[in-house]
């Protein structure tokens, strides 16, 4: 190990106050929160870099902020006019409400028993306020030790919430999204062998001791792609694989701004939170500049260990044959088609459509919507409520027809625009 008791190139003090530009305003905060925890704690604390964007220690510090866990110790106030505290919204709960709590920007904050202390510090410039994020720490032990406790901890957290990657103008967004109402494996609508295949795969790949991939020398990654026209229960599967698996699940948006960059990144987190369930949305919209890149890091040794890969795409004819010829990216693919009859009226029960039209009505409904989507069942379901709850009655078999009238003229694209009216409509 190298030494790190050497002297500096540059060392800081009144005489070279200002000979390089910016660096005393750095070296004065530097030392000011330095001196801050010595004061508090007895001990020095060392100044470190961090190089890993997966910084995962910054959420947890907000969850603890605004938490008050009695772990984390508030230091010292950076700069005297600028915030210390900061208004919440929070619209989690039943009731959205407002909260205040310390702002994580402009101040020094420690977790003693692990010997770190965390500061994001606001820095002026000519065109706005920027901030600085530094770790601090007493010794490079104490930091691994509360590094390998940050990821135990997010993956105990992530069992509560999807993160959610989605690719922007501005780089990947990170986004913890908590699981408000768990959608239960009976709340699938599916054919029974694909749910059946999709959920023993599932329950296999997160048993705890791995036996099943250990005793036939299977490498511990699955891949499945699920394809088929929108509304017919992706969504609604994906929310059910996430309430349901004892393991961490991350859902990713791929849009025209993905890049490779934001492929190693989203696989690296994966990775820190694994065994757990990454769901690709859309796929077929990957840039095509990117596709090697991602095609390539799927057959990664190490890339997807302990990763369950669920791809969806509601343009199959567009997926890279790529990411299908080659065993180890997706091992299966499903179609998520059009409901049957069976599937239609499991729905409609379970949204309680017998409410409105009784055992035999619903069954009618079943039978009158060939060709409806689960989403636009849905939709069935709410405008018969909204007759029923303003005239007491609802007429199902109108409302169907006239939903039907509205879908073959969508499928057919017969679009009317009345320029003397100054109205839209359908042939």
């Amino acid at each position: 190990m190298l030494s790190i008791d050497i002297p500096a190139i540059y060392e800081f003090d009144e005489r070279t106050d200002g000979r390089i530009t910016g660096y005393a305003a750095y070296a004065r905060l530097i030392d000011g929160i330095s001196e801050a925890l010595y004061n508090r704690y007895g001990v020095k604390y060392e100044l470190y870099a961090s190089d890993d964007p997966n910084i995962e220690y910054w959420d947890l510090l907000e969850e603890d902020i605004r938490s008050g866990s009695p772990d984390l110790e508030h230091v010292a106030r950076v700069f005297d006019r600028l915030e210390e505290r900061t208004i919440q919204y929070d619209d989690d709960g039943p009731t959205p409400e407002y909260g205040v709590h310390l702002s994580m920007r402009n101040n020094v904050f420690a977790y003693p028993k692990w010997g770190i202390a965390l500061a994001r510090v606001p820095f002026f410039r000519e065109n706005g306020v920027y901030n600085e994020d530094y770790v601090f720490a007493i010794g490079d032990q104490e930091l691994q030790s509360f590094l390998a406790g940050v990821r135990g901890r997010e993956r105990k957290q992530n069992m509560k919430r999807v993160t959610v990657f989605t690719d922007t103008s501005r780089g990947l967004s990170r986004q913890a999204e908590p699981i408000t109402r768990a959608i239960t494996r009976d709340d699938v609508i599916l054919k029974a062998e694909i749910k059946r295949d999709i959920f023993r795969s599932l329950d296999q790949f997160f048993e705890a001791d791995r036996t099943f991939y250990q005793t036939y020398n299977i490498p511990y990654k699955r891949g499945i792609l699920l394809y088929g026209h929108p509304g017919n229960g992706k969504t609604t599967l994906v929310k059910s694989i996430a309430s349901s698996v004892p393991g961490p699940a991350a859902y990713w948006q791929i849009t025209e701004y993905t890049t490779s960059e934001s492929v190693k990144e989203v696989f690296e987190a994966a990775t820190r939170l694994a065994p757990m369930v990454l769901v690709i949305e859309d796929i077929d919209s990957m840039p095509q500049e990117v596709r090697s890149f991602f095609l390539n890091t799927l057959d990664g040794a190490t890339s997807k260990e302990g990763i369950f890969l669920i791809g969806t795409t509601n343009y199959p004819e567009k997926i890279d044959p790529g990411l299908m010829n080659r065993a180890g990216r997706f091992d299966r693919a499903y179609e998520i088609s059009l409901p049957d009859e069976a599937l239609r009226l499991a729905y409609l029960k379970l949204r309680n459509f017998l409410v409105f039209a009784g055992e035999t009505g619903t069954q009618k409904a079943a039978a009158m919507t060939d060709g409806f989507s689960l989403a636009q069942l849905g939709e069935l379901y709410v405008s018969t409520a909204l007759e029923w709850h303003e005239q007491g009655k609802a007429d199902i078999e109108l409302i169907i027809k006239g939903m039907r009238g509205e879908l073959d003229k969508s499928r057919k694209q017969d679009w009317l625009k009345n320029v003397s009216e100054g109205r839209v409509g359908f042939f």
